[in-house]
């Protein structure tokens, strides 16, 4: 048992380990939108476009002021950098039912997935919320930040701008 449970450790490790030294694409995990429909997260960036991906979690309050400063500069940013924001909550299955009444009481114009086994959290790596990665137009993960302090949006933007520019 013990030697299993270190194999699996080590294997992990080494994915994880080769996911952060690989020229990193967005993933291919299939995950679900609040309206209950498929979206696999390796065609987001079909059209071109920038991604954005922003996890999250209702009891996060962080994440929810991250996600809503963001929202006062968001038309711009699409605008001006050709950038999608896909909120992902993190939530677990049993609170899943509070994420769309929250999104839509907070009126966030982004499409918003669900990761309520974490599928998708454990393969990009990261412990905790807020979590930001920036995916270019190829699907290259060019930029990750954890955490949130008011402000960080405009680093986020400097990243979109550099972005663009190529």
């Amino acid at each position: 048992m013990k030697r299993t449970l270190l194999i699996a450790t080590i294997a992990l490790a080494v994915s994880i380990t080769t996911f952060a030294q690989d020229n990193k694409k967005l993933p291919a995990v299939t995950l679900n939108d609040v309206s209950g429909n498929k979206i696999d997260l390796s065609t987001l960036n079909k059209d071109g476009k920038i991604i954005i991906l922003d996890f999250w979690a209702t009891w996060c309050v962080p994440c929810k002021k991250e996600l809503t400063n963001i929202m006062d500069v968001y038309e711009d940013w699409q605008k001006l950098y050709n950038v999608e924001l896909v909120a992902i909550s993190i939530d677990d299955a049993r609170n899943t039912t509070k994420v769309k009444p929250m999104v839509d009481g907070l009126a966030w114009p982004y499409l918003v997935l669900l990761d309520p086994n974490q599928d998708l959290k454990r393969v990009l790596g990261f412990q905790n919320v807020p979590y930001v990665l920036v995916a270019d137009k190829e699907g290259n993960i060019v930029y990750q930040h954890t955490g949130y302090v008011e402000g960080d949006e405009f680093e986020l933007e400097e990243q979109l701008k550099a972005l663009s520019a190529k």
